[in-house]
């Protein structure tokens, strides 16, 4: 799947409290992995990935872009249709479905795969998690989460997001999943800094 978008499907992220005082939401987990109000991507999965960037731009300009779901055409080429299923603030709960191209592959036709996300968890200003499937013609993803946080550094905003998916399909080819998996998130890191910067520079 050489150039899949990295579905982006719905993700939780979940509330950790300790002595009666929420606990850092947004951390990273032994092995590299982070993790948004105590939830993360499918440990399990065979299928993963995980990359960074820092975007200098505002936190405000950044988080703007990534949650207000409807726009995302206008600033990733590689999603062709976007609906809100339901309406108000993107929060835990809240599902989207939108479309994106998916290559042939060896064993996969070309085409559109249809992602139906949903919102598990959101921490504002900090990281969001969603999951969902990915299904078009001939190619099935069962679920893939999707994990997103945002840390303040000098000079900029650290994004870091990674994503696992899971399915009999996908699994039958792991290199060439993880592949596709891998460079549809550098795409989307490389948009979303695009999108952010040309708006700081406005």
């Amino acid at each position: 799947m050489p150039s899949m978008r990295p579905l982006a499907f719905a993700i939780p992220l979940a509330v950790a409290a300790t002595l009666g005082m929420a606990a850092p939401s947004a951390q990273a987990t032994p092995g590299g992995t982070s993790t948004c109000r105590g939830q993360g991507v499918d440990p399990a999965a065979q299928i993963r990935y995980r990359t960074d960037t820092v975007i200098k731009a505002p936190l405000s300009t950044i988080w703007k872009l990534q949650t207000d779901v409807e726009r995302w055409p206008a600033w990733q080429a590689p999603v062709l249709t976007m609906r809100r299923l339901d309406s108000g603030p993107l929060r835990r709960g809240s599902q989207f479905r939108w479309t994106t191209p998916a290559q042939a592959t060896p064993t996969t036709p070309e085409t559109t795969l249809t992602i139906t996300s949903t919102v598990r968890q959101l921490r504002h200003g900090d990281c969001i998690l969603w999951k969902g499937p990915a299904i078009g013609d001939g190619l099935r993803i069962d679920e893939g989460v999707h994990l997103w946080t945002f840390t303040k550094v000098k000079g900029g905003v650290r994004v870091h997001t990674e994503e696992t998916w899971t399915g009999d399909q996908v699994e039958g080819d792991v290199p060439t999943a993880t592949e596709a998996l891998g460079r549809g998130l550098e795409q989307w890191l490389r948009d979303l800094k695009a999108a952010a910067e040309a708006r700081g520079r406005q």
